[in-house]
C-alpha cells in the first residue's frame, strides 16, 4: 500500500490515487481530511464520525496566532471563514479574594466549537471528502487493509490506539481534579480566572468568550473537594445550577447551561509511537495537554497541518509518517511539559491563595513557564512593574538582584552557584584548581557560591578526588579559598556543603565511570541498610549500628567546627542524591526495623540528630540549610508529600532554608526532565510551609530566575551548568538587563568589560527599493 505514495520512475505510469480513511470527525480529523483532499484532489478521503455532525464536547475553541498563520498558508478558504467568526480580546482577569487584577497584551481568538465543525464540514463537502456521520468506523485492521493511509483522530479514548496498544505503547495518567464544561449566555470581557473558597474547599473557574453573546465556563476542583461538596451525587442539571451558585459573582447571578456535560478527571495521554504500518495517530489519540493552556484543538489542527505537509513532501508513506512524528513530537512534548506545569499549579491552587494579590496573579500568568517575567514585561509593563514593586524591587532592579537575608547573612542577590563535584582534590585537600574554580565564580557576581559536597571522613568520600574537612590541612586549604573570595569579591558569600557518600562511595572519578567501583584501592562503605547501589556492581554497604551512627555524627560535628574556622558564611547539610543521610530518608534505601527506620518519623531520626549536632557547633549568626531529594522518581520512594514533611521537620529544628533537589537515590529512576523541572517541588514546600527555599534543576536563564522569584516559587535560585559555561553568568545577566546597581557590582579590574563587545558593523544603509 505504501507504494501509492512512491515517486514513479521515468516513463512509468502514475501511481493510483491515495485512499485515505479518517477515524473521528473532530476538528483535527476533519481538517486533516480537508488538507489531504485539497493537496491531492484525486485522492479518495473518507471520514467516519459515530456522533451527529454537531455533537461536541465543550463550547468554545481558542486558537493561537501561530496556528492561524499555518491555516492561512495551507487553506485560505478555511482561514477566511474562521476570521469572520472569531471573537478577539487581549486581557486576562484574575480575581483574587474579591479583587480583580487585569493583565493585557496577550492576544486571543476564539469561536464556537460547533461553528468550527460546521466550517470544516462545509470545506470537506466542497472538496469532495466523503463524510460518514452517525456511523461507526470499521475495525482498525479492516481499514488498514482497505486503505492506503488510516488517520486515527478518534480522541482520548481512541479505539484505534487500543487495537494496536502493544505497538503504540500508550500511557494514560489520570489527574487529581474534577472539571465540567459549561457555558454562559453572555460574553466575558476577558479570559477570566476566579477562585471560590467554599466550606468544602477551593474551586476555580476558567472562562472566556467565544461569541458575541456566549462564554465557555469550566469549573474545576480537587477530587476531595468535589466529593465533599456532594457534586459526585448531582445529575447534570444539579451540577450546572450549583456551579452557577458557586460563581454567582463572576456570572452576575446569571445561569449556566450544559451540553451533555459531566464531571471528569483530565487524562494525559502519551504514546511511545504514533504510527503502525499505514495507521497514524493524530490529536488526542496521540497526546493530550491540559485545557488550562488551551491546547487540545490547537495541537490537533497543527498535527493535521504537519501530516498533510509530510505526505505531500515525502517520497513514500513510511517516510511521511516518520517525518510527521519527528516534526511534531518535540513540539508536543514541550506543550505537554507546559500543560503539566499548569495542571499541577491548579491542583495546588490552595497553597497560593495566601500570596499578595499581584504576586498571585503573576504566579498564575507564568504557571506554565511559557509566559515569563521578561515576556510579560513586554506584554504589560505596568502590570509587571506593580508586581515588582510589591515584591520589593528597588526602581530599575530585576527581582534576581534584590537582597535576601538568612539569619545574620544578607545576600546581595538571589543567584547561587550550585554545588558541583569537581573530583579534583588530592587526599581531600582543595588545591589551586578549587581556588580558581570557586574564585572565578565569586568574581562572576553570584550572591552565594557553594562548594562541592565536602566529605566528613575518608570513608565518606564518593571518589578519591573528593574534597574533605576531616584534617587541619584541609581546613587551612579551604581558608585560603574563603579568604580570597572575601578579599577579592567583597559581598559574595561562600557556603560549604557537608556530606557523606554512604553506599555511593568508593567509586571512580566521574569521567572514568560514574558510580562504578574503583579498579583497586576500594574502601568499605556504610549505609542505612545493607543494600548496594547497583546489585552485582557496587559493594554491599555495612549497616550502621549504634556505634557507627555515633561515629558518623561526630564526624559531621568535627567537620562543621573546621568549616567555621575556615571562614565559610553558610553551611548546608547534604541529605539528597542517595548519599548517606539521604539513604536514611528514602524508603527505598532504608529497610531498618529499629528506631531509625520504618515510618517517615523514624527515617528522619538520624538526619535530624546530625542536623541538631551540627547546628549546636555552627556559629549562631551563620545560616544553615539542608538539601533534600524531594522525590526519588521511582515507585515506592519519597513523594512530594513526604518532601513537605521532611522540610517541615528540618525547619522545626532550625534550618534557615531548604535546598530542593530531586532524585539520584536509586539507579532505576525515571525523572521528568525539562526546563526548571525540579522547581515545582521547591514551590510546593515554600508555599505550603512558608519556609525559604532554594530552587535548582535546569534553571538556565536569568528570565527563569526572575520569573520564579517574582511568582513566589523560590527565594533563591541555584544554577550549576550555566556557571560552568560562563563563570560570569550573573554579571552578564545584569549587563543584558541594563542593571548596574549594588546587586551585581563588577570587580574593579573587570569594569572595562561590563558592556557587550561590538560585533562587526551595524551601520550599513538599509535597503529601500527592490529593482527588477
Amino acid at each position: 500500500m505504501a507504494g501509492a505514495l512512491a515517486v514513479p520512475a521515468a516513463g512509468a505510469p502514475p501511481p493510483r490515487a491515495l485512499r485515505v480513511a479518517v477515524v473521528g470527525g473532530g476538528p483535527g480529523g476533519l481538517y486533516a481530511a480537508a488538507l489531504l483532499k485539497r493537496l491531492g484532489p484525486a485522492r479518495e478521503v473518507t471520514v467516519w464520525e459515530r456522533g451527529a455532525p454537531d455533537d461536541t464536547f465543550g463550547f468554545g475553541v481558542v486558537l493561537s496566532d501561530e496556528t492561524l498563520g499555518g491555516i492561512a498558508h495551507a487553506d485560505p478558504v478555511v482561514h477566511r471563514a474562521l476570521q469572520e467568526e472569531f471573537v478577539r480580546w487581549d486581557g486576562i482577569d484574575i480575581v483574587h479574594r474579591g479583587r480583580t487584577l487585569t493583565s493585557g497584551g496577550h492576544g486571543f481568538a476564539a469561536l464556537g466549537r460547533r461553528r468550527l465543525l460546521e466550517i470544516l464540514h462545509e470545506r470537506c463537502r466542497c472538496l469532495g471528502v466523503v463524510l460518514r456521520v452517525r456511523e461507526e468506523a470499521p475495525p482498525a485492521a479492516e481499514l488498514s487493509a482497505a486503505y492506503d493511509l488510516v488517520v486515527a483522530a478518534d480522541g482520548v479514548h481512541s479505539r484505534t490506539r487500543a487495537a494496536y496498544a502493544d505497538v503504540f505503547g500508550p500511557r494514560v495518567t489520570t489527574h487529581r481534579c474534577r472539571y465540567i464544561w459549561l457555558a454562559a449566555d453572555f460574553a466575558l470581557d476577558a479570559f477570566r480566572f476566579e477562585t471560590a473558597e467554599t466550606g468544602h474547599g477551593v474551586m476555580q473557574l476558567h472562562g472566556y468568550p467565544y461569541a458575541k453573546n456566549a462564554s465557555t465556563v469550566i469549573v474545576e476542583m480537587r477530587e476531595e473537594v468535589w466529593r465533599a461538596a456532594g457534586l459526585d451525587r448531582c445529575d447534570e442539571a444539579e451540577s450546572t445550577e450549583r456551579c452557577a451558585a458557586f460563581f454567582a459573582g463572576a456570572l452576575g447571578g446569571r445561569p449556566l447551561r450544559s451540553n451533555s456535560s459531566s464531571w471528569t478527571a483530565f487524562r494525559t495521554v502519551v504514546n511511545d509511537r504514533w504510527s503502525h504500518g499505514n495507521t497514524v495517530l493524530l490529536g488526542d489519540a496521540a497526546h493530550t495537554a491540559h485545557f488550562s493552556i488551551g491546547s487540545g484543538t490547537k495541537l490537533a489542527v497543527e498535527d493535521a497541518l504537519a501530516l498533510a505537509a509530510c505526505v505531500e513532501e515525502q517520497p513514500d508513506l513510511p517516510a511521511a509518517l516518520a517525518a510527521y512524528e519527528s516534526e511534531r513530537r518535540p513540539v508536543v512534548a514541550s506543550t505537554q511539559r507546559a500543560a503539566a506545569a499548569s495542571l499541577r499549579w491548579f491542583e495546588e491552587l490552595g497553597t497560593y491563595l495566601g500570596q499578595p494579590p499581584h504576586q498571585f496573579a503573576f504566579n498564575l500568568l507564568t504557571r506554565s513557564r511559557r509566559v515569563t517575567h521578561d515576556n510579560l514585561r513586554l506584554r504589560d509593563p505596568a502590570f509587571t512593574e506593580t508586581a515588582e514593586d510589591d515584591f520589593g524591587c528597588p526602581p530599575g532592579t530585576p527581582p534576581m538582584f534584590t537582597p535576601f537575608r538568612l539569619r545574620g547573612l544578607t545576600l546581595r542577590n538571589r543567584v547561587v552557584v550550585s554545588p558541583m563535584d569537581m573530583y579534583s582534590a588530592t587526599d581531600g585537600v582543595p588545591g589551586d584548581f578549587h581556588l580558581v574554580h570557586l574564585g572565578a565564580r565569586a568574581l562572576g557576581g553570584a550572591g552565594l557560591v557553594m562548594t562541592e559536597m565536602v566529605c566528613v571522613s575518608p570513608q565518606g568520600r564518593i571518589t578519591p578526588g573528593c574534597t574533605g574537612l576531616y584534617t587541619p590541612g584541609q581546613a587551612a586549604a579551604w581558608r585560603r579559598i574563603t579568604d580570597f573570595v572575601h578579599r577579592r569579591s567583597p559581598g559574595t558569600a561562600v557556603g560549604v556543603q557537608l556530606g557523606h557518600s554512604g553506599r555511593k562511595g568508593s567509586t571512580r572519578l566521574m569521567w572514568e565511570g560514574i558510580d562504578q567501583p574503583l579498579d583497586d584501592g576500594n574502601w568499605p562503605v556504610s549505609a542505612a541498610s545493607p543494600l548496594p547501589y547497583r546489585a552485582g556492581v557496587n559493594q554491599v554497604p555495612r549497616e550502621l549500628d549504634p556505634a557507627g551512627l555515633a561515629a558518623v555524627r561526630e564526624q559531621f560535628v568535627s567537620a562543621a567546627v573546621r568549616a567555621a574556622e575556615a571562614g565559610f558564611d553558610l553551611l548546608e547539610l547534604h541529605c539528597a542524591h542517595g548519599y548517606l543521610l539521604s539513604g536514611f530518608l528514602s524508603p527505598l534505601t532504608n529497610r531498618r526495623t529499629d528506631a531509625y527506620g520504618g515510618s517517615l518519623a523514624g527515617r528522619l531520626r538520624f538526619p535530624l540528630e546530625v542536623f541538631d549536632a551540627v547546628r549546636a557547633v555552627w556559629p549562631d549568626d551563620r545560616p544553615m540549610t539542608v538539601r533534600i531529594s524531594a522525590t526519588d522518581w521511582a515507585h515506592g520512594g519519597t513523594t512530594g508529600e513526604d518532601a513537605v514533611e521532611i522540610a517541615r521537620a528540618f525547619a522545626a529544628h532550625g534550618a534557615d532554608a531548604i535546598d530542593v533537589s530531586t532524585g539520584q537515590v536509586v539507579p532505576d529512576e525515571a525523572p521528568e526532565y525539562g526546563r526548571s523541572y525540579q522547581t515545582p517541588y521547591a514551590d510546593r514546600i515554600r508555599n505550603t510551609l512558608g519556609v525559604p527555599v532554594v530552587a535548582v534543576g535546569a534553571i538556565s536563564s536569568w528570565d527563569d530566575v526572575n520569573s520564579l522569584l517574582l511568582a513566589g516559587r523560590a527565594d533563591l535560585c541555584a544554577l550549576a551548568r550555566p556557571h560552568l559555561y560562563d563563570p560570569h553568568w550573573t554579571l552578564h545577566a545584569a549587563a543584558e538587563q541594563g542593571y548596574t546597581g549594588p546587586g551585581a557590582p563588577w570587580p574593579p579590574p573587570y569594569r572595562a568589560g561590563n558592556r557587550t563587545p561590538p560585533a562587526g558593523r551595524t551601520d550599513a544603509p538599509k535597503p529601500r527599493l527592490t529593482l527588477s
